[in-house]
């Protein structure tokens, strides 16, 4: 059994472990024949990386910090607290160098800063433990800290944009086999400044699209125009670099599999006849 409480902290037992290890296994496929090499970063990322993508601009109400405990302070709170102790108030706490990654794609583009590419770009794929601070939460459907599986493209304009099309005609055809009655939306993409000219762009070319099952997004394809190349500074060739990706919250897969057959050995037994 799955087990949520309303902080947005999920429990997957075992079948469930193995559909998500399954379904993800079917979005390394896709990484290796697309000739995207797999790469495991860091946990957390740094706050000036974020600040660098305009993050804590963008998503303020998202943002989760990793800090220090001052063990001095800590100790003295502790001696009067209540226990046990339900916050850790912020007093107790060190100013901090390092966030929480709300996207496993961001350690892909800091990785590769001040690099040059070859002219027809490169891929990686990888996936990292995310974490958002949402305003609610409901089991594996939106969780606090979730699994992010991404594809990711970097290089030449024409190449990310090969790979948004390659990509969702890969998702859509891997739901027909499902039989997941799925539809594309198009999102906003609270990169862009709403009012200016790259907004106006996007009218005419989507920056993020989201697969939907029943009303949730169960991924995503997200062209980020040059927006990544230019803030970390990484050339394909002798242009900057373009970015675009491919993005599966795997808890919600799980979910919506589990929905779409009945039961998870269901699911799992439909995911991996796939093979």
């Amino acid at each position: 059994m799955t087990t949520a409480t309303d902080n947005g902290l999920g429990v997957l037992d075992g079948g469930q472990l193995r559909l998500l290890r399954a379904i993800d296994g079917v979005f390394q496929r896709f990484a290796e024949g697309w000739q995207a090499p797999e790469f495991r970063f860091p946990f957390l990322i740094g706050t000036e990386h974020l600040d660098r993508f305009d993050y804590f601009d963008n998503f303020p109400h998202l943002g989760l910090a990793a800090t220090r405990l001052d063990p001095q302070r800590l100790a003295k709170h502790l001696a009067d607290a209540e226990r046990p102790v339900d916050r850790v108030p912020p007093e107790v706490m060190e100013p901090t160098a390092f966030a929480l990654p709300s996207a496993a794609c961001y350690a892909i583009y800091v990785d590769l800063a001040g690099s040059t590419l070859p002219a027809d770009g490169l891929m990686r794929t990888t996936v990292a433990t995310c974490f958002r601070n949402e305003d609610h939460y409901a089991g594996l459907q939106r969780l606090l800290g979730f699994s992010m599986r991404e594809i990711v493209f970097i290089g030449p304009e024409d190449g990310a944009k090969e790979h948004l099309v390659r990509a969702k005609e890969t998702v859509l055809a891997l739901c027909a086999k499902l039989g997941l009655d799925v539809s594309v939306e198009v999102a906003t993409d609270p990169f862009f400044d709403k009012n200016g000219s790259k907004a106006k762009m996007q009218r005419l070319f989507p920056v993020k699209e989201e697969f939907i099952v029943n009303g949730l997004s169960i991924g995503s394809v997200n062209y980020h125009r040059n927006f990544f190349g230019e803030r970390c500074t990484i050339s394909a060739g002798e242009d900057t670099a373009h970015t675009s990706c491919l993005a599966f919250g795997l808890e919600r897969w799980v979910h919506t599999l589990t929905r779409a057959f009945g039961d998870t050995a269901a699911a799992l037994a439909a995911v991996e006849a796939l093979d």
